[in-house]
């Protein structure tokens, strides 16, 4: 690890519950090295489920306790999910701002790797392992920011809150549960959370995207019933639960939902289109300038065939829906009797769920088929929270926050332009939002396509150099924000 402190692991492993701290400690040296770090946290197995983070949140507060920084960790319920908060103290003329990642980290297939990866190993320029880029390379580059900070001793305007927090991936004591119990301890002015991206093209670093609004992530099982029988007799194909769930599914497939060009899209279009002239730009224009609805879907369609257009693209315009799970039969010789699918779709802000859902049921045209919503929120609570997010809006550029993200990527990449958009998946970002902060998503570690393409895949990485200059990209937001 990056401290050659074991004694002090220890006793604060024993505060959290452990019996023995693994043996991660590999990096040396008493300076911050971003690139030592992450691979000290890669080395925690943080996989969800379980998501057992008690052993990262150890590390980190011996990392913090050794540079004088207030830390504490706040263990959940299960015993495992471990929310570590670290805050460098202002003069308090401003409120607090926040800068967050989570430690958790999706399951490996450890046979489709090239090395092990919860090893930290680094290779031609890259630091390989499960969540190194999603997104212990935050975690690394925010809490070297804030360290670096805490070692110049500058006078700050506000206290900077760095919480590594838990149960993102999976599980019920993420950030919502942490906010419901502790909200006093993470409470800001505005924040910084994943959910953005900075790009490496063939030009260097030209286009970094910080989010201002998440999309709303809905799953929803449909299910139908008809008549059973032996498989050697058919029946009707209308009548039975396979046929009519076949015919639903068939039309929802097809199904173009409405466009919706939200401020913050239009305004990522005319941004990137700037920096894609030709077909793409063109095909920007045409989507920008369409009044009607046939013509906006048509321009869309355009759009998202482009080579520039990013993998996301039509997800920014529209709700959409993914069938993800089909479950039907018994038996290869008996007709089922119940047939069901599990959809995921993605609402706009502003979209509310009861309305979509009435849409799908047009779109299908059959009263058999029945609607239930996939949630592990209570059934009296589910619409309240989807009315409530819903309403969420989105987040301005006119803040210091935003203004510093913009300065500080300008110093380390001199060409970059900074462009607000909308990210299509969803982030802890949640109880922030709901509460009227402001919360800005990025992608503090350039990537280029290779890079990107393997978030949750195998083989994660992300590159030393980018990483540094992540952190000090971060470190120029702080500094700046809270001067």
């Amino acid at each position: 690890m990056f401290l050659n402190r074991r004694g002090a692991m220890a006793s604060v492993a024993a505060g959290l519950g452990l019996s023995l701290m693994p043996d991660v400690v590999r990096a040396q040296g008493s300076k911050v090295d971003v690139a030592a770090l992450l691979k000290d946290l890669i080395r925690f197995n943080t996989v969800n489920a379980p998501g057992d983070t008690r052993e990262m949140a150890a590390y980190l507060t011996t990392l913090f306790n050794s540079a004088g920084v207030p830390n504490e960790t706040i263990l959940a319920p299960n015993g495992k999910a471990a929310h570590f908060i670290a805050r460098l103290k202002g003069n308090g003329t401003k409120k607090p701002v926040l800068i967050a990642a989570h430690t958790d980290v999706v399951p490996v297939e450890r046979e489709r790797w090239s090395v092990d990866p919860f090893e930290g190993v680094e290779k031609e320029g890259f630091i390989y392992g499960r969540g190194a880029l999603d997104n212990k390379a935050a975690v690394a580059v925010f809490a070297q920011a804030v360290l670096r900070l805490a070692k110049e001793k500058r006078k700050l305007s506000r206290d900077v809150i760095f919480l590594a927090e838990a149960d993102e991936e999976q599980g019920a004591f993420n950030t919502n549960w942490l906010a419901a119990n502790h909200w006093d301890k993470i409470d800001a002015e505005f924040c910084l959370n994943e959910g953005g991206r900075t790009f490496i093209g063939a030009q260097g670093v030209r286009e970094m995207q910080v989010s201002c609004a998440d999309k709303l992530t809905l799953n929803l099982k449909i299910r139908t019933s008809g008549p059973t029988g032996h498989s050697s007799r058919p029946l009707p194909v209308s009548q039975t639960a396979n046929g009519q769930l076949i015919e639903a599914l068939a039309r929802l497939s097809t199904y173009e939902t409405e466009i919706i060009l939200l401020p913050q899209v239009e305004a990522y279009l005319k941004a990137s289109a700037k920096l894609n002239p030709g077909p793409y730009a063109d095909a920007v224009a045409a989507l920008l300038n369409a009044s009607e609805p046939a013509a906006r879907k048509a321009a869309a369609r355009r759009l998202i065939t482009q080579k520039d257009a990013g993998w996301g693209t039509e997800g920014l315009l529209r709700n959409t829906l993914v069938i993800s799970m089909i479950n039907s039969g018994i038996k290869p010789n008996v007709i089922p009797g119940n047939a069901e699918a599990v959809m995921n779709a993605r609402l706009l802000p502003g979209q509310k769920v009861g309305p979509f859902i009435e849409e799908l049921k047009a779109v299908i045209g059959n009263p058999k088929i029945e609607f239930e919503i996939v949630s592990t929120r209570p059934k009296d609570q589910q619409m309240p929270f989807f009315d409530a997010y819903a309403d969420i809006i989105p987040s301005t550029t006119d803040t210091e926050l935003y203004k510093a993200i913009e300065r500080g990527a300008k110093t380390v990449w001199p060409q970059v332009t900074v462009m607000p958009t909308l990210l299509v998946a969803s982030t802890d970002a949640t109880p922030w939002r709901l509460r009227g902060v402001p919360v800005y998503g990025l992608g503090p570690v350039p990537v280029d396509a290779d890079t990107a393409s393997r978030i949750h895949g195998d083989d994660e990485r992300v590159g030393v150099e980018p990483l540094k200059q992540g952190a000090r990209f971060a470190y120029e937001i702080l500094k700046t924000v809270s001067a």
